[in-house]
């Protein structure tokens, strides 16, 4: 195990309490007199369907798009936000059905009670989830980030990266000054030297090492990230026969494009770019390292994130400690298992 100084661990909890919790269909906490989920309707039935999908820089359409995928028997509202915190925002406000986020925005969602259900899950490279600094600037390492001020999205995966690289090193969120900005701010901040680093993922960490050679001082493979992504669905979009059926539908699509694009990153590349309108050198430099591949929502998956929510709680981010379990629905694991 590596070492995490404000790391706490339900250890005592077994593997068949955490997962009798997965499966049920009902509101965030699990509750086990929840109605079971809906039948699936066959993907020809969901004419006039609508699912509302929330997205980060074009990632999941662009993916599914360059697959050829995107042929849905249902209509496909796209709405693309900055970070994880917004979608899931956009998702407790019934704004959206389903979206694709990092390994922290659902911790904190969680936390604050938000009525949702994490349906399946992704693994991918942990070296984009990085922490940068200016090309001139005097920090080599992360052990030098003591007292220093760092940029990063509250509540994003690049949220929980820097906790995590903070105690590899014996720091706390206490030993720096963690400045709370999305990226779009985050970025004018660091290129102009009011931050002396910035906590990043990708496309921003391609965008910002090719428009100002940022340099790199940490990364997840340092610092214990789990490299997980996740798909949060509402729980009354789960709820409803014709819309579960659709994510099932989408959910299933876009596992088949993680897996096409890891063998096509430049089709990849070109379709992001196309999507999102970032250079297609920065959509290049963030294929590079690989897609998120699917996962089971298995154990592993899960006693990762409770380990990682945990952190949270002890360094007194999130308020409150949860069960990450009780937020997990396995009712697609069927069809991803074979998609």
């Amino acid at each position: 195990m590596r070492r995490r100084d404000f790391l706490s661990l339900f250890a005592a909890t077994s593997a068949t309490g955490l997962l009798a919790a997965c499966s049920g269909g009902g509101a965030g906490g699990g509750d086990a007199t929840s109605a079971p989920p809906p039948a699936l309707i066959p993907p020809d039935q969901l004419a006039g369907v609508k699912l509302r999908v929330g997205d980060q820089k074009g990632a999941s359409q662009s993916l599914i798009r360059s697959a050829g995928l995107d042929d849905f028997p249902y209509q496909v509202e796209w709405a693309t936000f900055t970070s994880g915190p917004p979608l899931l925002e956009a998702l407790s406000a019934d704004a959206i059905d389903i979206g694709g986020t990092g390994n922290t925005p659902p911790l904190f969602a969680a936390a604050a009670k938000a009525d949702f259900k994490i349906v399946a899950a992704s693994q991918g490279n942990v070296a984009s989830d990085a922490v940068v600094v200016l090309p001139n600037s005097p920090l080599q390492s992360r052990e030098q980030l003591r007292g220093k001020k760092i940029a990063v999205a509250k509540g994003s995966s690049a949220h929980g990266q820097i906790l995590q690289t903070l105690a590899a090193v014996g720091l706390t969120p206490d030993d720096v000054q963690l400045v709370f900005l999305q990226p779009a701010d985050a970025l004018g901040a660091f290129k102009q030297g009011a931050v002396d680093a910035w906590a990043i993922w990708d496309p921003y960490f391609a965008q910002i090492q090719l428009e100002s050679g940022a340099r790199v001082i940490a990364d997840g493979r340092s610092g214990g990230a789990n490299g997980y992504t996740f798909q949060v669905a509402s729980t009354a979009a789960l709820a409803d026969a014709r819309r579960n059926s659709a994510i099932a539908d989408y959910l299933t699509r876009l596992a088949r494009a993680n897996r096409f694009s890891d063998a096509n990153r430049e089709v990849r590349a070109q379709a992001w770019s196309q999507d999102t309108g970032l250079p297609i050198e920065v959509t290049r430099k963030a294929t590079e390292l690989g897609p998120d591949l699917p996962v089971p929502l298995d154990e592993t998956v899960i006693r990762s994130e409770q380990e990682l929510a945990d952190a949270f709680v002890t360094a007194e981010e999130i308020p409150r400690r949860f069960t990450f379990a009780d937020f997990v629905d396995t009712r697609f694991a069927t069809q991803l298992a074979t998609a």
